[in-house]
């Protein structure tokens, strides 16, 4: 999740505001969704998938059609994507995934897209969930539901992508500093990152694993030959303001996925969800209920 809006309202949390055990996300204000669980360091719900190099950490919620649901980057957590997980398992077999690096997942050396989308198959397999599965991700975990829809098209039955589009080699995501390192980034939000810290298998790799994301970030694309392949009903979603997923990227993208609708939030920015929450659910909530 890389975006000037919570950066900014970081800055404005005191270290007293979330204390104790209380899950949060990163740039979390008391004004903005309060998890209602422990999402992201749940034990009694979550479990570990061997995938290559890495432990995926991911939680289970709910019963019926299983939703892969997952987090942005960086400083993306399960806890951030909570308010549609308390939603999704009212009617939903919700698999929630701590990314390869993020909260309780081990990094390992790899932090592609395509490897992330191995990381997703890994979970499904480890929780013995046969079949399609539809997958909801924001930002970085929208390119990995895109990554997952275009290398197995036909385990996904639909996708829905927050802030998300076409990704060309080189270019920076409006406000992520290429060369920022972790110590910068932790000012931010050093009440997550303390949290973060107490729940994370290898703390000490925090800033190495940190710029090695920061490396592949750098090095990535996501062109016409991932959303070429998507077979699965797509949903994009972004923010008209968006500086990570700028309108442009996200309608190319749209016009290269076969089977694609669009909605766009007004005057929203990446973080869409977390600025307009109900605008996103009326988009996202008949799209994956649709027989």
């Amino acid at each position: 999740m890389k975006f000037k809006t919570l950066l900014l309202s970081a800055l404005l949390i005191s270290s007293t505001a979330f204390a104790g055990e209380q899950v949060r996300y990163f740039g979390q204000t008391e004004q903005g969704y309060q998890p209602t669980q422990a999402y992201g360091m749940n034990d009694s719900v979550g479990h570990y998938a061997p995938s290559a190099d890495a432990k995926i950490w991911y939680e289970i919620y709910g019963k019926g059609e299983p939703v892969v649901v997952l987090h942005g980057g960086m400083v993306g957590s399960i806890a951030e994507m909570g308010e549609f997980i308390d939603k999704l398992e009212k009617n939903h077999q919700v698999i929630a995934i701590a990314t390869r690096g993020h909260g309780k997942s081990t990094a390992g050396d790899n932090q592609s897209y395509p490897q992330k989308a191995d990381d997703v198959l890994a979970v499904l397999n480890a929780a013995n969930i046969q079949g399609k599965v539809s997958l909801l991700g924001f930002s970085d975990g929208g390119y990995t539901a895109l990554s997952f829809g275009a290398k197995y098209p036909a385990r996904a039955a639909k996708i829905v992508a927050i802030g998300a589009g076409e990704w060309k080699k080189g270019f920076v995501q409006g406000t992520r500093n290429p060369n920022m390192t972790f110590q910068e980034m932790e000012k931010f939000d050093r009440v997550f990152w303390a949290q973060q810290a107490k729940i994370r298998p290898e703390p000490a790799k925090t800033a190495d694993w940190f710029k090695t994301l920061n490396q592949t970030y750098n090095n990535t694309s996501v062109e016409a030959d991932v959303f070429q392949k998507i077979t699965a009903p797509t949903l994009f979603v972004v923010g008209e303001k968006d500086a990570n997923a700028p309108l442009e990227t996200v309608l190319s993208a749209y016009k290269m996925t076969k089977n694609a609708q669009l909605s766009v939030i007004p005057n929203a920015n990446h973080p869409v969800f977390a600025e307009n929450f109900p605008a996103v659910w009326t988009a996202v909530k008949p799209f994956l209920e649709k027989k």
